[in-house]
Formats: C-alpha cells, structure tokens, sequence
C-alpha cells in the first residue's frame, strides 16, 4: 500500500503547486497587459501554496476530484503558456494515476463501513510511515486511529493465515527458505559434509529475519518495556542456538570464533556499510551521540572481561617453578574457570542494568520515532510460528555445526575462519540489511542502534549465557578465547569508538571501518589449521 500512498501524495501536491502555478502566471500576464508591474507573488498563488494537500472532511477521491474541477474551473479562459499546460497535464496524468491506485485501495476495504474507510484512508496519507525492523517489508503493522481495530486478539485463524503469506512473500530472501528442508534431507541422506553445510546455512538466513519478523509483532502487542525484553532475547536466537549445538559437540574454539565475529561484523562491517552507503547518499549524517557512547563502553567492558582471563592464563600459567628460582604467582584451570563464572555473573547484571537505562530511564531520548502500531498476528498465531521457527532453526544449526570438521577438513580453511567469518553472516544477515537500509534513509541513530546493539547482546549477554550454560552442563567452556582474537577485538571497539566519537559520519568512515574488518578477514583466511 506504501507505494501507492506516496504516489498519491505526490500527485495532490503536484496538482496544487501547478495550479497556484497557472493562477501566478495569469495574474502576471494580466499585469502586464493593464500596463503595470507584474508581481512577485500574488495572494492567490501564496494561498494556493499554502493549500493543505488533504481535506479531512472529504474521502481521498472526493478530494481529488474536487480539487480537479476546482483546477480546472479557476482557470480564465485565454491561452495558457505552452510549457505550464504541458506541465499542467502532466499533473493530471499524475492524478488520475493515483486516483486508480485509491481505487485499488478501496476495493481492499470493502468489508469496512463509509466511517471506517475514511478514517483508515486518512490514517494511511496523514500518519508518517515509520520505518521497521527486518527489510521493511514484513508483517504489515498498521497505525492505530481512533475508529480501527487495535489488531487481532489471541485467535485468528483467516487473518493469521494472510499475514503469514503476505510475511512469506515480502522478501526475495524467503526463497532460501526451500533450503530448510533440503538441508535436514541432506543430513539423513548423507549427500556429503559440504552440501549439508552449504544448505543448512543458506536456510539460516531467512529463518533468522522471520524469526526477527516475528518477534517485533509480539513487542508491538506487548508495548515497548516487554517488547524491549523480547527482542533483547529473541534478537540473537540463531547465535545462542548454533553456539549451544557447537557447545554439545565440544566444538569451543568455534564458539568462540563465532560470537568475536558477529561482534566485528557488526561493529566494523555493518557499521562501516552504514557509513559507506549512507554517506554516499548524504554529505554528513549526524546521530545520538550517548548512545554512541554507552554502546562503546559496554563493548570496552566486554573486551576487559574477555581480556582479564586470557592474559590471566598467559601471563601466570599453572606450572610449577623449579626450587632454584622463586616462586610466580600462577593460575590454575579451576581459578580460569571461577574467575570466568564471576566475569559472566558480572556482565549479565550490567547488561540488566542497559535494558533499564535504554527501556526505561532514558526511554525518551533513545526514542525510535513513530507511531502507534496494532500487530499483524494474533497472540496464538505469533508464538505457534515463534515456536516452530525456533525448532526448525535448532534442527538446521543442529546438522550445520555437525558439518564443520569434515567441511574445514576438506575445504582446508581453517575453523577459527569458519565460525570468526562465515558462521556470523547466517546469523547477522537480516541485521545488516536493516542497518543499511535506515542509514541509506537517513535514519542514522536507528542504525547505529541496530549495529551497536546486536554486538552489545552478544557480548555481554550471549557469552556470558554460554560460559553460564556450559558451567551447568559440566562443560570446560571459559573466557579465556584466543589471545589474538581477543586482541583485534578490543581493537576494533577503540577504532570504531575513535571513528563515531563526535556523532558525525561520512562516506570515509565507513571505508575505513569496512578495511580494517577485510584486514581482519585475510588474516584467517591465510591461517593454517
């Protein structure tokens, strides 16, 4: 419907101009005929400037074709110049276009009574159409006016099955979805380590923006403190789940890889896109610059909680000094491990502490914008497919985890490469299509909340939980990660810091943050196992 709206605007706002237009230039033709100075501008023409694009008291086509005939009536009858008249058909071309297009529209609302139609055909040209998460083109969210519904309620059957095909056929991406059942196939029928990788992680990817999809239809329905909790959860499922699969199969070092890289993929491959695109549409972008901030500090946080129990390891390892030299203060597994639980216990109080400064103590100045919105699927339906795609993405990252051995066996690349560079992109790529799209808008601060936010989740939330959930499995999962991993890290939090410091972005920014993550990439490629 968006399409058809902004066109429809755009032709009532191309029909008045071009008739304050004509009324301007006649008035000035009239001058200069009765032998005085034309005016600059004339009282008709300001007033036809100033006209509002919509009348509220009538539906959109009356108002069309009322401001049509009131065009088209206030015309003098003398010979108009040639350029405004081709000019002035054009708008009508343009009108009549939309009128075409509001006729599609109405036909859609037949179900709905003269009031009702009005009022949602109002809704739809007045109400500033906020962007969304996901591509923009999922679940359709509608605005909530005073004389519409404020959504399903906890059955719908018919409505839930629209919204689902409408969901499904938003996106190209969803096309990958056929891959999920080719994947568990590919596993029971033993068509190979590769292909089983290749199919179960190209189902990932539209698993996870539906996932995302439907997660932020439950936030709408359950308003923005628990809504802010559900998409703190759900926002990084595919992450928590291919680690939990990884952690079953003592796959640690790719764990590990793969929470750093969704943290670097974000911090400098999205937010260097962001830049990048987004500066290449306009000059200078500017953005909230405490969120900017809060978010770096947390990720420095993270980095010291990383980096405390890996220098810790290294600098005082557990080996016993000969009795010729005096002892060393030295570090055993058990204290790697305790001290891990402590940091995990610590990092996830801090990361409660951002969900109540971002939810609800500075809530107003890390507003999004827009308005509000009913949801597209009923209570029922939104946990069933909450539900279902949740399974499936556990069977997928089940058999893709299963494959990695074999495929960095065969392939040669390394497996610090596949869980630091390729798992992240199964798991972020909903996100980084999101993150670029708002920046390409404009909409810097959203953008930079969705790049900086998922690294925050992950590093002070996911890994945390992991180190959390190994300890209770009996599992040797710790924060002591590969040292050099850990190093570009903290890195790449100062660099990015030191780039979006000032809350101003531009084109070269982005350049900058997007070679130091290629940098970063070449260097595991190269490594050998």
């Amino acid at each position: 419907m968006a399409p058809q709206i902004q066109r429809a605007r755009a032709a009532l706002r191309a029909i008045h101009r071009m008739d304050a237009l004509m009324r301007a230039s006649h008035d000035a033709q009239a001058d200069v005929e009765a032998g005085q100075q034309p005016a600059q501008v004339t009282q008709g023409s300001e007033d036809g400037l100033q006209q509002p694009l919509l009348d509220s008291d009538r539906t959109p086509p009356e108002a069309v074709a009322a401001d049509f005939r009131t065009s088209r009536s206030e015309m003098p009858p003398r010979r108009r110049p040639p350029t405004a008249l081709n000019s002035f058909r054009g708008a009508v071309q343009d009108i009549q276009e939309a009128q075409q297009h509001l006729n599609r529209a109405n036909s859609s609302m037949a179900g709905l009574s003269d009031a009702e139609r009005r009022a949602k055909v109002l809704a739809m040209f007045a109400g500033a159409s906020s962007w969304r998460g996901g591509t923009g083109m999922g679940l359709p969210k509608e605005i909530v006016t005073a004389d519409s519904e404020p959504g399903p309620g906890w059955f719908a059957f018919k409505s839930d099955v629209q919204a689902i095909y409408g969901l499904i056929m938003s996106s190209w991406m969803n096309v990958l979805l056929v891959m999920a059942p080719l994947g568990i196939l590919s596993h029971y029928l033993h068509w190979g380590p590769v292909a089983v990788f290749l199919l179960n992680f190209a189902a990932l990817v539209p698993l996870a923006l539906l996932l995302g999809e439907v997660t932020e239809d439950l936030a709408v329905r359950f308003g923005s403190t628990i809504g802010g909790l559900l998409n703190a959860t759900f926002g990084n499922v595919v992450e928590l789940i291919l680690s939990i699969a990884a952690l079953t199969k003592g796959l640690y070092v790719v764990i590990a890889a793969s929470l750093i890289g969704s943290i670097l993929s974000n911090l400098l491959l999205v937010l260097g896109c962001c830049f990048l695109l987004g500066g290449a549409k306009h000059k200078h972008q500017k953005f909230n610059t405490m969120l900017n901030k809060a978010c770096c500090s947390l990720l420095l946080l993270a980095c010291i909680g990383l980096v405390i129990p890996t220098a810790a390891n290294i600098f005082f390892p557990d080996s016993a000094g000969n009795g010729e030299q005096p002892p060393i203060p030295r570090i055993t597994t058990r204290g790697i491990a305790n001290m891990s639980h402590a940091t995990s216990l610590i990092l996830g109080f801090v990361y409660l502490c951002y969900l109540f400064f971002q939810l609800k103590t500075h809530a107003d100045e890390l507003a999004e914008g827009g308005g509000e919105e009913a949801p597209a699927l009923s209570l029922f339906g939104a946990l069933s497919l909450l539900t279902v795609i949740t399974l499936i993405v556990a069977t997928n990252s089940e058999f893709l985890t299963g494959a990695i051995e074999a495929v960095s066996a065969k392939s040669g690349l390394n497996q610090t490469f596949l869980g630091l560079i390729i798992l992240p992109i199964a798991g972020n790529a909903c996100e980084h299509i999101t993150a670029v799209f708002v920046a390409m808008k404009d909409k810097m601060d959203l953008a930079i909340g969705v790049a900086l936010g998922s690294s925050i989740q992950i590093a002070i939330f996911v890994i945390p939980f992991m180190v959390i959930t190994a300890w209770c499995m009996g599992l040797p999962f710790y924060l002591d990660f590969e040292p050099f991993a850990t190093m570009v890290l903290t890195l790449a939090v100062v660099h990015a810091f030191f780039v979006s410091s000032d809350g101003n972005s531009n084109w070269l920014l982005g350049v900058l943050l997007v070679a130091t993550y290629i940098l970063i990439a070449l260097l595991y490629l190269f490594l050998e196992s």
